[in-house]
């Protein structure tokens, strides 16, 4: 049976399931999420994006083609003809009927139910409106939530809805200007591993930062992450 590969000693950081358990299962499916939760993970990623109905949906592609044999833009898709596709298993056959695209009421319910964190990436470039929707799927549970995004106007929305909203902004690299626009603001950092330095993350923790870091599947890499003090990590299969 394929399983997580276990980080024996995690210090004080935390883990992130990116897209789910996505190294075991379809990427930001019910099977993910599920993964996730019967597992150590302290919290779990996923990715929104609008429908060209005014609703959203959870994946990580602007279209569906990576993981289905059927190639539908999220935007310019109802929600209907999305969640009607199955979308493929790990093995690249569609014989599992319950592989659908999740909503995101779907995900945080299987979040809260396993008690697990949520991190959703907000992936189009949402209006006030489409945030205020987007909250209030994770009203009852925003405590622990923490909206991720590159796009930074949308976590300005967020912050101006709710000012206390945990939030982290997704880069590739950070400097000195960054950390004190962040601090500023109130947000987080979730960048990609390469752009992380031992005196980043000390830079970062001294103008109060939490740091976040993607995707991390190497454990030797863990590891030096782990010593550097970082407080999360995303990954794909390491637990």
């Amino acid at each position: 049976m394929q399983d997580t590969i276990k980080i024996q000693d995690h210090g004080n950081t935390r883990m992130v399931a990116h897209r789910g358990v996505s190294g075991l299962e379809t990427e930001n499916t019910a099977a993910a999420f599920i993964a996730a939760g019967n597992r150590t993970y302290w919290g779990v990623e996923t990715d929104i994006y609008r429908t060209s109905d005014g609703n959203y949906i959870c994946n990580h592609d602007g279209r569906s083609g990576r993981i289905c044999e059927v190639d539908l833009v999220m935007e310019q898709s109802t929600l209907a003809d999305l969640r009607a596709l199955t979308l493929k298993d790990k093995d690249g056959k569609t014989d599992r009927g319950e592989l659908k695209l999740c909503l995101p009421s779907e995900y945080r319910k299987i979040c809260e139910h396993y008690g697990k964190v949520c991190v959703p990436e907000l992936k189009s470039a949402f209006t006030l409106e489409e945030i205020r929707d987007i909250i209030a799927i994770f009203d009852g549970y925003l405590d622990n939530t923490c909206f991720i995004s590159f796009n930074y106007h949308n976590l300005e929305l967020v912050k101006e809805i709710r000012p206390e909203q945990k939030c982290q902004f997704l880069t590739g690299e950070v400097d000195d200007a960054l950390i004190a626009k962040l601090a500023a603001a109130g947000m987080d950092l979730d960048i990609c591993h390469p752009g992380l330095t031992e005196e980043k993350i000390a830079a970062c923790h001294a103008a109060g930062i939490v740091v976040n870091c993607w995707t991390v599947d190497d454990p030797a890499v863990a590891a030096r992450l782990i010593g550097w003090g970082v407080d999360q990590i995303t990954s794909n299969i390491l637990e």
